[in-house]
């Protein structure tokens, strides 16, 4: 057990950090959401129920929809774009090992490598594959939540309500996405151009210390 903590600490840590933080903001949505409901004259949702609402749902997947895309897309520019200095790019002239074809002979490679033809081409990409595919599933889960809480509002004011469709074309949603979105690409950018001139000690994040900082990578 004790070689299983170190060995996942990091996932273990911000995986924990992300359960205690959701559950937070359950407890202060579900507070949030039912003091709007009796302020408009509804009856209070209890737990379960709420974590179906519109509500609820929206504010989830609208964040993470920003973060799939911020995170798919980083791993993705990295492949052809540099950064000079920064220990988040690849050096800037000649090819590295993530840059080297495959070898089916090498040992302990993975099945699809083994397999070959398109097995192989999809794990080369596997990573952004499953990352724009995360994005993709809460984009539309935004969209689904963001129509359920639109519609309820609309109905409270006497108007019909709205598809999730119909919502996506709303100036509220891209209103919702884009806010997300211009933070995170913000955030990688500015770690990006930081870790040019500024270092944090045992960060894989960082160059060494004492590399002078026009050092592309990390290593």
């Amino acid at each position: 057990m004790r070689r299983f903590l170190r060995e996942n600490s990091l996932s273990l840590v911000m995986f924990g950090a992300f359960f205690l933080i959701l559950g937070g903001q359950i407890v202060v949505g579900l507070a949030e959401s039912n003091q709007d409901r009796q302020e408009h004259g509804q009856e209070a949702q209890p737990l379960g129920e709420y974590l179906g609402s519109g509500h609820f749902i929206e504010a989830v997947f609208e964040n993470w929809e920003s973060e799939f895309l911020q995170i798919g897309a980083f791993v993705l520019l990295t492949v052809k774009l540099r950064q000079k200095g920064s220990p988040e790019s690849k050096k800037l002239e000649g090819d590295e090992a993530v840059d080297a074809e495959p070898n089916p002979r090498r040992k302990g490679a993975p099945w699809p490598v083994r397999k070959g033809g398109l097995v192989l081409k999809v794990y080369e990409h596997s990573l952004t594959i499953t990352l724009f595919g995360l994005f993709l599933l809460s984009f539309w889960l935004h969209a689904l939540g963001g129509a359920t809480e639109y519609s309820e509002q609309q109905l409270a004011h006497g108007e019909e309500p709205v598809t999730a469709l119909a919502y996506v074309g709303t100036n509220r949603f891209w209103f919702e996405s884009l806010q997300n979105w211009q933070s995170e690409f913000l955030s990688i950018g500015v770690l990006v151009v930081l870790s040019v001139f500024l270092r944090e000690k045992g960060s894989p994040e960082s160059k060494p210390v004492d590399h002078p900082i026009w050092e592309t990578g990390s290593a």
